[in-house]
């Protein structure tokens, strides 16, 4: 356990004022019975760029934060402000938390675990031969990651920007075997060969609507993971359903990188359970 009973901790990053992460955070201290107080420091309100992050970070070390979650637009621009990196997060070239002890800063990664452990959880004993993944953006490297350490023995990417899907590929491939990480274009050939499909891109959302590939493509044997849960039953969910698809919405992964960044910053592991009611009665 770590030796505070007490926890500052905040989250940078632009446009997050109605952010569901600080009242789990909050609730699961309140349940394990330690005292935590989580900030929103929000970009757009304090009217700054990430030009501002060394800065915020100086200061974060000042004030005695004991981390910081960091999202968008910052997760990579965090990176060389860091003492040292996680191997996760030296993989994706991207950091959502940050520890901070004795004044040095270690950047951690758990966007990729909480999509992993929300799989897990939720698709035991789903086929894993062929997966494809359809967004190669600001997620999509943490979803590959997690995909190839659930064992998807080949993982075709799928991106409108193909660059971006190379990127991710090559960004990837040295860390897991040759051949199980591809860049794909014809996506009715890709969804023939699959045994599962995921949703890393952010069309399903209510900014924007539609699904990221034909819903006739869908058949009854395919599993389908979605990463958006904003709405909970995006298009593509709804249509897989009528199909009778196996599938897993995207609450849990925003929860469990939650829940294991809460275990990073304290030592302890939440209630996951807290976490998700939390997350529910946060509505919409």
């Amino acid at each position: 356990m770590h030796p505070n009973s007490s926890f500052l901790v905040g989250l940078i990053g632009s446009g997050i004022a109605a952010s569901r992460t600080p009242p789990m955070h909050e609730a699961a201290a309140d349940a394990a019975g330690i005292r935590y107080l989580y900030k929103k420091i929000d970009l757009t309100e304090l009217k700054l760029g990430v030009e501002a992050l060394p800065e915020l970070l100086t200061a974060a070390k000042r004030m005695g934060f004991d981390g910081l979650n960091v999202t968008h637009p910052c997760k990579q621009a965090i990176l060389p402000l860091l003492d040292a990196l996680s191997s996760d997060a030296e993989a994706l070239g991207a950091v959502n938390t940050v520890v901070i002890r004795n004044g040095r800063t270690k950047g951690h990664n758990t966007d990729w675990f909480g999509f992993a452990e929300n799989f897990r959880r939720n698709m035991q004993g789903a086929p894993l031969g062929r997966a494809v993944q359809f967004g190669a953006g600001g997620a999509g490297a943490a979803v590959a990651f997690a995909l190839m350490k659930l064992g998807v023995q080949e993982l075709t990417i799928i991106d409108v920007d193909s660059a971006k899907a190379e990127s991710v590929a090559d960004s990837l491939s040295s860390r897991f075997e040759k051949g199980r990480l591809k860049v794909g274009q014809d996506v009715a050939a890709a969804v023939a060969a699959a045994d599962g499909i995921v949703n890393a891109t952010p069309i399903g959302m209510d900014k924007y609507p539609g699904t990221p590939l034909p819903t006739a493509l869908l058949r009854a044997d395919l599993w389908v993971a979605e990463i958006v849960y904003f709405p909970l039953e995006t298009a593509l969910l709804r249509a897989a359903r009528a199909l009778g698809c196996r599938t897993v919405d995207g609450s849990g992964m925003a929860i469990f990188q939650g829940t294991e960044a809460f275990r990073l910053f304290t030592g302890i592991s939440p209630d996951p359970d807290v976490f998700f009611a939390t997350f529910a009665s946060q509505g919409g």
